[in-house]
């Protein structure tokens, strides 16, 4: 099975661009933050290259931006090639096959309950309401 779902944030404006046999391609870069510090008390982030072809090509390259959250589904390749000094290259990026838009760079700069930086699984930028479990549960 080879199946891969990230949520992360897009590092650069989405490049798309058309192969000889006339089917879209965008290829865009995403960082996913870990849950973890790392020994300076910092949070790391992972970057993964993502391709995607045809019509969610064009719909990536449209509506998403550099900054912009987003969900990507997919499968993970990888390819070789040879450079021009003749080295054989790897190349290991996710094959798109699902996006979901998730926060634009301007919500999450305007989010001021909860933040990434104060609470690290805050995503969606969601609030949510503490729950007194003495009052019991709401259902």
């Amino acid at each position: 099975m080879n199946h891969i779902v990230l949520i992360g944030r897009v590092t650069s404006d989405i490049e798309l661009k058309q192969t000889t046999a006339n089917t879209l391609v965008s290829s865009f870069s995403i960082a996913v933050k870990r849950t973890f510090k790392n020994a300076n008390g910092e949070y790391e982030s992972d970057f993964f290259n993502c391709v995607a072809f045809a019509k969610l090509a064009e719909t990536v390259s449209k509506y998403v931006k550099k900054g912009d959250q987003v969900g990507v589904e997919g499968r993970l390749q990888t390819r070789n090639y040879t450079n021009k000094e003749g080295r054989k290259v790897y190349v290991t990026e996710i094959i798109v096959e699902n996006v979901e838009f998730l926060q634009s760079k301007k919500e999450y700069n305007t989010t001021e309950a909860r933040t990434e930086e104060t609470d690290p699984f805050a995503y969606s930028g969601a609030n949510f309401e503490e729950i007194d479990p003495e009052d019991g549960l709401p259902f």
